[in-house]
């Protein structure tokens, strides 16, 4: 018998890493770019070395975000609650239980290492201590949404108001920012104007504008950033990149994207009645910037990423872990074209469900490429190549030579149909280490992180259209963007949407 021959991702396409590197410009190709002197440094950790960290909004993620970079000094038990922050009822606590379960069987059963043997799956859970930097000092509105984060780390100053914290403590060489996005930018801002290093959330902010603003800040003020889409730093994402770049599939003019969220309240719904705000509470602070609207606490916590005033929805909660990969994959600029359409909604809520279509210029030999993305429970048509009962990727890249598919985060991407026989290209792509590892890292050794500013704004812009996108489905109009401007060319209302007049007293 023939034996057969394996394929490799060259031979599917006469498209070869060096040629596709050719059309890349100078900034999209620092991508890739890592000094050795930052690898070879990790981990190895001098008292001179010392960067002292503050973290603001630390309740939920930015709490977690704290935790990557040093272990607390206390152990933290996060508290069983509901997304206005309240304790769990019976009911609530006993519905968890039963989804984590079913989780679990069936990670079990798909072989997955959540599902491993007990004693396996606790020696994956053994690690080194993280001591990354020092937690200097901790910030949040909230003292008891934020008290189990504030406990473990007994030492820390702790702060309610960011602007007492950043007048107080000059001593902060970096901050952690993961309070809601509406606050994102005027803290950011506020902060690299004096010479700290920044580390925010996703979504970089709440605004086109803003993404502008933060990028230019960052630059004039020589700071190292880093946006919180730990998906960049991944192995996936760069497995992605070497497969498309490589040609494995050939030119890629079509990409089709989907999200199960939106998991909190989004639609056509009116703003909950006013109640009073508990003493535990800065509501001026959370406000910030946003409109001065009454208080209730299905806004707050989690629920706010649904409302207009603070959040940015859907796209903005997973746009990040899902475009990333295909923008740098497929060296993309700024849309030149965008449009949308959803399901119904408020002036107060985003709609739980919409579908946004960009169009992408030519870059060089590379076609353009139309991107579709889908959210809520509107999901994209399968490919008839993908296999009866297999599950459909976050992304799915059409090229003239083939399918590849991979989950949010970049990981795992994958051919389809399966290929057993693929043989995917040889790494390429200097690794990095974890998005916290390597911010940290790039302030002492004064390097670039792997996704500051000058990558992730323009990310976060792309994803930020789809908003204003939405607003304008019923204009009937194809919406024209000139990127070098900042402008839509063909509705001048739209170009009122990429910030807005903020709240007496808060500025950029």
């Amino acid at each position: 018998m023939e034996k057969k021959e394996k394929k490799t991702g060259e031979s599917r396409s006469h498209l070869t890493r060096r040629s596709f590197l050719g059309t890349v410009t100078g900034a999209a190709a620092a991508f890739t770019i890592v000094p050795n002197h930052v690898l070879a440094g990790r981990g190895k950790m001098q008292p001179s070395d010392t960067v002292n960290v503050a973290g603001i909004g630390i309740g939920a993620q930015g709490g977690g975000d704290i935790q990557r970079i040093c272990d607390p000094d206390v152990p933290i038990v996060r508290p069983q609650r509901n997304s206005t922050g309240l304790p769990y009822t019976e009911e609530q606590l006993a519905q968890r239980q039963a989804q984590e379960a079913a989780r679990q069987a069936q990670q079990t059963q798909q072989g997955a290492p959540g599902g491993a043997p007990g004693g396996q799956q606790q020696a994956q859970q053994v690690r080194d201590p993280i001591k990354l930097a020092n937690i200097y000092a901790l910030c949040d509105v909230d003292s008891e949404f934020s008290a189990h984060v504030m406990a473990g780390y007994p030492k820390a100053k702790r702060y309610v108001d960011w602007r007492e914290m950043l007048e107080k403590e000059p001593s902060i060489d970096a901050v952690v920012i993961g309070t809601p996005d509406h606050n994102h930018a005027p803290i950011a801002a506020a902060f690299m104007r004096q010479k700290k290093h920044v580390y925010i959330e996703k979504p970089l902010c709440k605004t086109v504008y803003e993404c502008r603003k933060l990028a230019e800040l960052a630059k004039e003020y020589d700071i190292v950033s880093q946006m919180g889409n730990q998906g960049h730093a991944s192995e996936g994402t760069r497995q992605t990149v070497e497969w498309i770049q490589s040609g494995v599939i050939g030119l890629v003019r079509e990409v089709h994207c989907n999200s199960s969220v939106p998991s909190w309240p989004q639609g056509n719904l009116p703003r909950l009645p006013a109640v009073r705000i508990p003493k535990t509470l800065n509501y001026d602070v959370w406000l910030g910037p946003a409109p001065e609207k009454p208080y209730n606490p299905e806004s707050l916590h989690f629920n706010w990423r649904g409302l207009w005033d603070y959040g940015t929805g859907a796209m903005g909660d997973f746009g990040a872990h899902i475009l990333d990969a295909m923008i740098w994959s497929l060296n993309l600029g700024y849309p030149t074209k965008i449009q949308a359409t959803s399901t119904p909604y408020s002036d107060e809520y985003m709609p739980s469900g919409e579908v946004v279509k960009y169009e992408f210029a030519a870059r060089g030999y590379l076609p353009p490429v139309s991107v579709t993305w889908h959210d809520g429970r509107l999901k994209p048509f399968r490919p008839e190549a993908l296999e009866q009962g297999r599950r459909m990727g976050a992304a799915v890249y059409y090229g003239d030579k083939g399918i590849i598919m991979h989950g949010t985060h970049g990981a795992m991407p994958e051919l389809v149909p399966a290929d057993p026989d693929f043989v995917a290209p040889d790494p390429w792509i200097p690794r990095t280490a974890n998005n916290y590892e390597d911010w940290i890292m790039a302030i002492r050794n004064g390097t670039k992180s792997n996704n500051d500013f000058s990558i992730s704004a323009k990310l976060t812009e792309i994803m930020l259209m789809a908003n204003l996108a939405i607003q304008f489905q019923n204009d009937n109009v194809i919406l024209e963007y000139d990127a070098e401007n900042m402008e839509f060319t063909n509705l001048p209302a739209a170009n009122e949407k990429l910030h807005y007049e903020y709240r007496q007293g808060w500025t950029l």
